[in-house]
């Protein structure tokens, strides 16, 4: 069974949320990354979601860009990621080894590399499956299939904007979770989410049978104690690569730690709390 199958199925018995934190890989450094994942999954992450470094990111607001930008900066390319990720999983912890990953990436750089070839490596190096925030539906049937062939999953994102009929389409063609955005614009941080976001995903809860994981806008445990009862997984991302970004000058093990710190307690708000 694929990691993020078997993940959702153990939470939905016991009655959780997955935690799914995302980085970008090689900010500042992938050696930084590797040991970035570990202290996650340590710290109650239950997924982790990848972004493949890109010049001219689609979705992303300016903390995640300006991550990516960093990371090239340094020369990270997608072949050091995969090794990264390969050699996590054949030397990590046995919790790590066993925690599904997935990559976000963009379809630039699966066309760049070959799409036989990026699904082949993502599978070799221990990915479960991959998001590709710039693939319309209409083309995404293919890349799916193939992906199925090696037991990756094809997640994709359903927004507020997405016309009902579409959104139907678009979970049809999804495996493994749907991401759904939770506000339309970009990603970051935002102090409130919108009026309507639990009826929106209440209404997709009805289409599909698949996980509905939401992201876009989370940054704070109170907003991940909010949305706790409408999702099956809450993405955190900007919050945590801007604490990634303001460690200028401070030591891996400071900003493991803060980063650590963070991500407890937002495992912390997404406990059932005791009858």
């Amino acid at each position: 069974m694929n990691r993020i199958d078997a993940l959702f199925t153990r939470l939905k018995a016991e009655g959780r949320r997955a935690l799914m934190p995302f980085i970008t890989a090689g900010d500042p450094d992938l050696a930084t990354t590797a040991v970035l994942i570990h202290e996650l999954v340590g710290r109650g992450a239950n997924l982790i979601e990848v972004g493949i470094p890109y010049s001219d990111p689609i979705a992303d607001g300016p903390v995640i860009a300006a991550s990516y930008h960093r990371a090239l900066q340094h020369g990270i390319k997608v072949s050091h990621v995969f090794q990264t990720l390969r050699t996590l999983r054949a030397e990590g912890s046995d919790a790590v080894r066993a925690t599904p990953m997935v990559s976000m990436v963009s379809y630039s750089i699966i066309h760049r590399v070959g799409v036989e070839r990026y699904l082949n490596d993502a599978a070799t190096a221990g990915l479960d499956g991959l998001i590709v925030p710039d693939l319309p539906v209409e083309e995404s049937e293919s890349l799916q299939e193939k992906a199925t062939l090696r037991g990756l999953k094809l997640i994709q994102l359903i927004t507020p904007t997405t016309p009902r009929d579409r959104a139907v389409e678009i979970a049809r063609l999804t495996t493994g979770f749907i991401y759904y955005v939770s506000v339309a614009g970009i990603t970051g941080e935002r102090k409130a989410l919108p009026a309507d976001l639990k009826d929106n995903v209440a209404w997709l809860r009805t289409q599909t049978d698949l996980p509905i994981c939401i992201g876009f806008g989370i940054g704070a445990p109170d907003q991940v104690r909010q949305l706790a009862p409408v999702a099956d997984g809450l993405i955190v991302g900007s919050a945590l690569v801007r604490r990634l970004g303001d460690a200028v000058n401070r030591s891996r093990s400071e900003i493991v730690k803060e980063i650590g710190d963070f991500v407890g307690e937002l495992a912390a708000a997404l406990e059932p709390k005791a009858s």
